[in-house]
């Protein structure tokens, strides 16, 4: 099945699992791209971003603290080198904006983009046990970077660590060079 486009909105069979219930009340049913801010990438970075997107539609838990409840759409843009999360009510209206500095993600970004490049250079010669080794520090390294997420949502959103990890892989989708 192809990834949605980034502006892709809830799949069917995740609306299937949210038909009613606590679970759709507190996450995104949308989450979109500013192409004004953020520019369109090359195929691959549009690849991965779609998937990131995919990937977080799929499977979510988001909230905003002191609010009624979602779902949420999330629009993300950026504003002088920091992450704009635009949240809005499933039906279009703005609940909150908050601006996520990226400088404390600078490090882990360029850690997990340069073991990233080992990872895919190892699984075209290295051995299994080289392979697996480094892949462990890349999960480690994501994990790292999701839990720096939630620190940093703290008290704006809410997200369960799963989420952190999807969101952190669109974060980096939107700043890997391809």
């Amino acid at each position: 099945m192809p990834a949605p486009s980034p502006s892709a909105s809830i799949s069917d069979a995740a609306a299937e699992r949210m038909s009613g219930g606590a679970d759709e009340r507190s996450r995104l049913t949308a989450v979109t791209l500013d192409e004004a801010s953020i520019g369109r990438g090359n195929p691959d970075q549009e690849h991965e971003r779609a998937i990131a997107i995919y990937d977080i539609l799929e499977a979510n838990s988001f909230s905003v603290p002191e609010h009624d409840g979602g779902p949420y759409a999330l629009h993300l843009s950026l504003l002088e080198k920091k992450l704009c999360f635009e949240i809005r009510s499933a039906g279009g209206e703005r609940l909150m904006t908050h601006v996520l500095s990226l400088t404390p993600f600078r490090r882990v970004i360029r850690d997990y983009e340069m073991i990233c490049g080992n990872y895919y250079q190892a699984i075209r010669s290295a051995a299994p046990a080289q392979i697996e080794a480094i892949d462990m520090g890349r999960r480690g390294l994501h994990n790292d970077a999701a839990e720096l997420l939630v620190q940093r949502l703290e008290g704006k959103v809410v997200v369960d660590f799963d989420t952190a990890r999807r969101l952190f892989t669109l974060i980096f989708a939107l700043h890997w060079r391809g």
